[in-house]
């Protein structure tokens, strides 16, 4: 019995119509498989069905991957596709595995040698990073910082400093909750000659994207409220 592939899947950022975001393509795959492994599985059934698979969804079937996830259950959906079946990843916004639980199961795949396969879609890291004009041939992504407000300043001094040694931009992403928090905290710790890249809400109509100096953030009394948000610094 031949494996399936393993197509991973990206969904949009937002509410947005799904053809300003999904090629064609991935919307016809998408109509060929029949197993899912998804972040949440209501989110992805309207997804889908905004692809214009309403009224096949019932015949789908959905298995839960997220952070509650039981990590040897998440390697275990593997098996569907030793079975011969093809498998759609799909994350709760942008691309799968990236800053993603979905990244067990394509380890699991690749484990069986089993074809994976990425398909084009919305990355609201790569998107900021061409929008922010930091440096875009040097860059890493950090993910989410402490929470506790010294430990994260204190790894932002340390990204800081890095950033200006390497000439590299530092990326981050944050809880949309604490957005406001985590900007108050950049302003603080960092030199005002530090530029910092604001994203939020990429490719949707209400797209917030620029690029400051700290010094000039801080006369901005900016607030960016509780929307998806990608920070970009650059010493």
């Amino acid at each position: 019995m031949s494996k399936g592939k393993l197509y991973l899947i990206p969904s949009p950022l937002g509410e947005s119509p799904v053809t300003d975001s999904v090629p064609a393509l991935n919307i016809y795959i998408m109509e060929t498989v029949k197993h899912f492994v998804v972040e949440e599985i209501t989110t992805a059934r309207r997804f889908l069905s905004r692809c214009g698979l309403k009224g096949k969804i019932e015949q789908l079937n959905f298995y839960e991957l997220n952070e509650h996830t039981d990590p040897k259950t998440a390697a275990g959906y593997v098996s569907l596709l030793k079975e011969g079946n093809d498998v759609g990843l799909i994350s709760e916004a942008g691309l799968p595995a990236v800053a993603d639980p979905g990244a067990i199961l394509v380890a699991a795949a690749h484990a069986e040698d089993i074809q994976v396969i990425p398909l084009v879609g919305p990355s609201s890291l790569m998107m900021a990073l061409m929008a922010s004009g930091l440096q875009g041939q040097n860059f890493a992504f950090n993910g989410y910082l402490p929470i506790k407000e010294e430990m994260r300043r204190a790894k932002i001094r340390q990204l800081e400093a890095l950033s200006k040694k390497l000439n590299q931009s530092q990326i981050f992403i944050e809880t949309p909750y604490r957005n406001d928090s985590l900007l108050s905290s950049f302003l603080e710790v960092c030199s005002s000659n530090t530029m910092l890249t604001i994203a939020a809400d990429i490719s949707l109509p209400s797209a917030f994207i620029k690029t400051k100096s700290i010094g000039m953030w801080k006369k901005s009394g900016i607030k960016i409220g509780k929307r998806p948000c990608v920070f970009i610094l650059l010493g």
